[in-house]
């Protein structure tokens, strides 16, 4: 069997009414979405669904295969009122530091796009305590009066029983950014999410500088009651906050950013995924195999990156929003 084709079988497994219907050809299925990984053509690495890397795209543990990427979906409704500044927190101006130069062998290889570790200054902002979850997600699909379809694990359009406060996931960066929009927000650029996860002395973690395995919904910690793992309601783990007040800045699902993936100021190493091509996702996730051969990537300066389109099990987001001239410095009560 070749390559295309056995592409094409990992694409189509149980495949519901959404999914490509079979033969489809590997360029008509988006070689954005898939070209990442299997090339512009098909023909680089095959698909095996089991294994981890594979199942990041391909659905994982979930019945529903990889959809047709190339459809951005219907238009979105507009924004219905300005940001609720509540349940976010203010980071004030001033610098951040970003990036690393070199990891500690306890924190796995990582990758030289994380690098060199430099400092850059931003204006104040707000960003939210939690990860965006299912519950709040569906009062914007409810605003939509049909024009957004709901992410394609919750059945018959209904949340799955006991995960209303999970974060929402198989949600695209276009989703994301459509409803912070619709909220009044934004979607964070990276810089910003850096410095709310890593605080005002640049934490390797949201909590400090080792790595803690209760702290955080990792894969790591999966591993150690011998579970395959999943998402956890937002906020679960609350001695893992980052210095501002951040739940799940660490683990749980990775989280979309505004930014491109580009090589930071001074970094000369060559990647071919860098340009206006992919946008950078941060943080981590409770399944987070792909970007390092299953390393840690709990630390708050890991990078990852991915077409803009691509759905998953461990893709959520969380909105930010700009800081009012006059804004109070106080961070609101929290409430997921």
């Amino acid at each position: 069997m070749s390559r295309i084709a056995v592409l094409m079988a990992a694409l189509l497994w149980a495949a519901p009414a959404a999914a490509l219907p079979p033969g489809t050809p590997f360029t008509e299925v988006s070689t954005e979405a898939c070209g990442a990984c299997h090339g512009p053509d098909g023909a680089a690495t095959p698909v095996r669904p089991a294994q981890g890397e594979c199942a990041e795209c391909h659905g994982g543990s979930h019945e529903a295969p990889l959809s047709r990427a190339a459809d951005a979906g219907p238009a979105r409704p507009g924004p219905v009122h300005g940001p609720d500044l509540s349940n976010m927190a203010r980071i004030p101006a001033g610098p951040a530091i970003i990036g690393n130069d070199g990891r500690e062998i306890t924190e796995g290889e990582g990758n030289l796009d994380e690098t060199p570790e430099h400092v850059v200054e931003l204006p104040a902002y707000y960003i939210d305590l939690y990860e965006v979850t299912n519950r709040r997600y569906s009062r914007y699909v409810t605003a939509s009066g049909g024009t957004v379809n709901p992410p394609r694990h919750w059945k018959n359009g209904m949340i799955p029983e006991g995960r209303e406060e999970h974060p929402v996931v198989f949600v695209s960066w276009f989703d994301a950014d459509d409803f912070c929009r619709w909220e009044g927000k934004r979607l964070p650029n990276e810089l910003e999410w850096e410095k709310a996860a890593r605080g005002p002395d640049g934490n390797v973690f949201p909590w400090g500088n080792h790595f803690e395995l209760e702290r955080a919904n990792t894969p790591q910690r999966w591993a150690s009651m011998n579970d395959p793992g999943h998402t956890m309601p937002v906020g679960s783990f609350p001695s893992g906050k980052s210095p501002y007040g951040l739940f799940d800045m660490s683990g749980n699902v990775w989280e979309w950013t505004d930014s491109w993936y580009q090589p930071y100021p001074g970094n000369e190493f060559p990647n071919n995924f860098y340009g206006e091509k992919n946008r950078v996702l941060r943080g981590g996730s409770w399944y987070d195999c792909l970007s390092y051969g299953c390393g840690l990537s709990a630390p708050s300066f890991n990078r990852s990156r991915f077409t803009p389109k691509i759905k998953n099990s461990s893709f959520g987001f969380r909105c930010a929003a700009d800081a009012p001239a006059a804004s109070n410095p106080e961070t609101p009560e929290a409430r997921p």
